[in-house]
């Protein structure tokens, strides 16, 4: 096994003399797995029941006082989403803030969604990492625990050449379906149309998650490949001019119906029009920041953020507000009148 790993090795001269270093031959074993092979054990999604998803959500993760998910809220808002017609989650994305998560946080997250709602909506389960390693154990333990599909991004921050792109997603489409997640925004690199071309051949590719914009969106489609926008200001025209399956989306953790509208019910530009100004209002700081204040000004969640996301300030907390009376605070999700909070309503958890 050492030396399938390419480990360093010793090569003796012709003369037998002094042993000279020999550089490693580069080696990737395929298929191979820690001991859980999920893949064989409780995945039995087919991957065509993914392709055909038009609304997936990237979930929120709410938290108690005392930094720990506040489970209660959590499901409320999952129920919240299927009742609206959601198809299906994203559970540990980026919205849900995965990257704050311990590893035995998330795959609990991923179980405690399987199990309670897995019978009604697709649970995929974002166990991507910058770490091959990282992102094989991970999956395997997501699909081990029932997850439909996995969300893979490329490395980030430690970045790789394209050789190793494809070899990273090599490592892990085997073992269920899979969604690539491109975000250079976020990553610091695109994955571009070579790579997936490549990795395409996978019978286990569900389809890509596209956030450089609508001209990859249409060049993917023209070839038969499976997207969904990871942009909500651009999913309307992705999925009526450019042949996007449907959206990932963040704004559809607020107005699920609406979203399932824009998605479902053909093209509909002053539908979009609508809801642009609440799309812009959401993502004028990073994501998740505007997703956990309007959650909890609608009282959805409490106010707790887990640093370093903080609260948009109090004008922007106002501005929306005024964007909830304009939809119709019957579009959004749950009961209690929406509110501005006082700054100290939040609660900012760094240790947990």
């Amino acid at each position: 096994m050492a030396s399938a790993l390419g480990c360093c090795s010793l090569k003796a001269t012709h003369r037998g003399g002094a042993p000279k270093w020999r550089s490693p031959r580069a080696a990737v074993i395929p298929n191979f797995h820690l001991p859980m092979r999920s893949y064989e054990v409780k995945n039995r999604t087919n991957v065509d029941d993914i392709k055909s998803l038009r609304l997936i959500t990237a979930i929120k993760t709410p938290y108690l006082p005392d930094g720990r998910f506040d489970l209660e809220a959590y499901d409320a808002l999952v129920n919240m989403q299927i009742e609206d017609g959601v198809e299906g989650v994203i559970v540990g994305g980026t919205t849900g803030e995965g990257q704050l998560m311990s590893w035995d946080e998330h795959i609990m997250l991923i179980g405690h969604t399987v199990n309670c709602f897995g019978g009604t909506i697709k649970v995929i389960g974002n166990t991507g990492s910058n770490s091959t390693r990282e992102a094989i154990h991970a999956t395997e333990q997501g699909f081990a625990v029932g997850m439909h599909a996995a969300l893979h991004i490329n490395p980030y921050y430690g970045k790789t050449s394209l050789d190793g792109l494809i070899s990273h997603f090599d490592s892990v489409l085997p073992m269920g379906p899979t969604i690539i997640y491109n975000v250079p925004s976020r990553t610091g690199q695109d994955i571009p149309p070579g790579v997936i071309q490549n990795i395409a051949r996978s019978p286990n590719l569900a389809g890509v998650k596209e956030c450089v914009g609508n001209d990859r969106v249409k060049q993917y489609t023209s070839n038969g490949l499976v997207v969904w926008s990871g942009n909500d200001d651009q999913c309307h025209d992705s999925r009526w001019f450019h042949g996007a399956t449907g959206v990932i989306s963040v704004t559809s953790n607020l107005v699920p119906g609406l979203m399932r509208e824009l998605m479902f019910g053909g093209n509909n530009p002053s539908l979009n029009s609508k809801l642009l100004p609440l799309i812009n209002w959401l993502f004028q700081e990073p994501n998740p920041i505007g997703l956990n204040t309007a959650l909890a000004q609608l009282g959805v969640v409490r106010p707790i953020f887990r640093l370093p996301y903080v609260p948009l300030p109090l004008a922007k907390r106002v501005e929306f507000v005024n964007i909830v009376k304009e939809l119709g605070r019957e579009n959004f999700v749950g009961k209690k009148d929406v509110q501005v909070l006082d700054d100290d309503d939040f609660i900012l958890i760094g240790r947990y």
